[in-house]
């Protein structure tokens, strides 16, 4: 069902598919997250772009050549492009400095390790250098899979849920590191993931995609405020407001509490989110969120007014 190119030059990755679906084109070092529901195929694409199946239609292309399943080649992918599964790959009984270099040559030894260790930094996991992977929990041993695969010097890089097992107080820092380490080095990414701040801030492009079809690719801040309901959701809740006889979309944080206005609700509800709370009201029988920076107290009334 896919059809593309990918390309080394200006334009690296370009992926068509039939009439309604998939089509887009990345720039060298581009980063281009794809977000959907669960079972929208995310992981499906990275995988038909690696070669790991066989299509039943179309095709795609690495640099002019055909890229095959595995009824025409033993081994996937291609040299300069690395895939990170969420299985990780990992050789049990290698250290994890071992699994890093693994595919390094060895003719160079002080260059081998100054790479492995930078790496390692990169992914904090310096500490567990020596430690073989059998002993490592799934998060660490997501690190050391980006980490082996970064290793590579790809020029394409498909990651699938990259941080899912990483714990959340590291998981900012790693990222933070890996989208610096990834435009340093000019590596084209593609990121399968359902995390959206991940999305947000740190790609140049998001792709929406929904049963297996694409809805819209665009900048993230095109993407977020792109008024409809299914790709709102994936980024918050997503609130339906009647103005001026139109229904529109907003996030909690584009309905703001006022003096006085036109528009009263009742608190039902409040949760604590650390930076502010998320507050239930409701107003004429309609349910909607807001984000406010002090507790309001449940049965309270409140005028509200939309803003950005």
């Amino acid at each position: 069902m896919f059809s593309g190119i990918v390309e080394s030059t200006a334009r690296v990755v370009s992926i068509q598919k039939d009439q309604e679906n998939i089509h887009f084109t990345l720039s060298r070092g581009e980063v281009l997250s794809i977000v959907g529901a669960s079972g929208s195929g995310k992981s499906t694409l990275l995988k038909a772009l690696y070669g790991l199946f066989d299509l039943s239609q179309g095709k795609i292309f690495w640099k002019g050549t055909p890229v095959l399943g595995p009824s025409h080649n033993l081994v996937p992918g291609f040299p300069k492009m690395k895939y990170l599964a969420q299985d990780f790959g990992l050789m049990p009984y290698m250290t994890v400095e071992e699994n890093v270099g693994k595919f390094l040559s060895n003719l160079d030894l002080p260059k081998k390790r100054a790479r492995v260790a930078e790496l390692l930094e990169m992914t904090l996991m310096q500490d567990y250098a020596k430690v073989k992977p059998l002993f490592l929990s799934g998060g660490q041993k997501q690190r050391v899979g980006l980490a082996q695969v970064l290793a590579q010097a790809p020029e394409v890089l498909l990651l699938d849920e990259p941080f899912s097992q990483t714990d959340s107080f590291l998981k900012n820092r790693i990222r933070q590191n890996l989208f610096t380490f990834l435009k340093d080095h000019k590596i084209t990414t593609l990121i399968a993931t359902h995390e959206s701040q991940e999305a947000l801030g740190f790609s140049d492009r998001i792709m929406i995609i929904k049963e297996g079809k694409q809805l819209l690719i665009d900048t993230p801040e095109k993407v977020y405020y792109s008024q409809n309901e299914y790709i709102a959701t994936l980024f918050d809740v997503v609130n339906k407001v009647q103005v001026e006889g139109k229904e529109h979309l907003y996030y909690p944080h584009q309905i703001h509490i006022v003096n006085q206005s036109s528009w009263q609700a009742e608190v039902e509800n409040c949760f604590f989110q650390g930076g502010d709370y998320l507050i239930l009201c409701r107003s004429d029988k309609q349910l909607f969120y807001i984000k406010h920076n002090e507790k309001i107290e449940k049965g309270k009334k409140v005028f509200f007014k939309v803003g950005k």
